[in-house]
């Protein structure tokens, strides 16, 4: 299934999603279905926020970035959000997050990967944002909707989410969703050990040859491809990857280096 996250309006670049299509068609991944635009479910995500507001899960918040850096108690962990705004009556003219209300349970999950992960929300990461203060649904709630609506049962993604898992977990919990399988594979990262991105102003993959950007792939991800593979066709690669997957050569292993 493909999934376009383009809820971000701000971040939006027009002609992007046709970029997107184009570069999946190149490299012989082909989806099934109609793609799936989370624009389009934007009702969807705020019934389900308005139902968690009805249980008083969910809470306003005024804070800035500058209020949790000048805070008395940000010196305990600038990324734990520190309750200001739980019990506190927000003026209604100001502009307000919404946050959703952790507690002291203990996250488990196994990863298929990285092994047992466990996670005290209420102490590695506080009360977080379920919606931004310009309207935007989190990235951590709207996956969560997306997953059970698309009856996803196993997320293979980048260990740079690992963290962000014990959220969507919680969150999964508290809707009364089943969780999925998980496995945190290692991200490619650079020289400085920075991951590839647009952030940090990666090259794009280069679409005029996908036969060798499919193969140094399996070799970033010690998948040991024979040479000859080099050479073949992208649907044969892609075959090959398949059938010889092995995650068990990527354990303990968070980032693999490209130069």
């Amino acid at each position: 299934m493909l999934r376009i996250d383009d809820l971000d309006t701000p971040r939006n670049v027009k002609g992007s999603v046709d970029v997107i299509l184009k570069t999946l068609d190149t490299f012989g991944l082909h989806w099934d279905g109609s793609v799936y635009y989370q624009s389009r479910h934007i009702d969807i995500y705020n019934d389900a926020i308005n139902k968690l507001q009805s249980n008083k899960l969910i809470y306003p918040c005024t804070c800035s970035r500058k209020t949790l850096t000048t805070s008395d108690r940000a010196h305990a962990s600038p990324d734990i959000y520190p309750g200001i705004c739980r019990d506190r009556q927000t003026p209604s003219d100001s502009p307000y997050a919404l946050r959703i209300k952790t507690d002291n349970r203990i996250i488990e999950f196994q990863d298929e990967l990285q092994g047992l992960i466990s996670h005290n929300l209420a102490e590695r990461d506080g009360d977080f944002i379920v919606k931004r203060k310009d309207g935007i649904i989190a990235y951590q709630f709207a996956v969560v909707i997306d997953d059970d609506l698309q009856q996803v049962n196993h997320i293979v993604r980048g260990f740079d989410l690992l963290e962000e898992t014990p959220k969507q977990i919680y969150l999964q919990q508290l809707l009364g969703l089943s969780t999925p399988g998980y496995m945190h594979v290692p991200v490619i990262v650079d020289e400085q050990g920075n991951k590839l991105s647009k952030q940090t102003r990666a090259t794009a993959v280069d679409l005029n040859s996908p036969r060798r950007v499919i193969f140094e792939l399996l070799v970033l991800l010690r998948q040991a491809p024979p040479i000859e593979l080099q050479q073949a066709p992208v649907t044969e690669q892609l075959s090959w990857a398949i059938e010889h997957w092995n995650p068990d050569l990527l354990k303990k292993a968070h980032a693999v280096s490209c130069d």
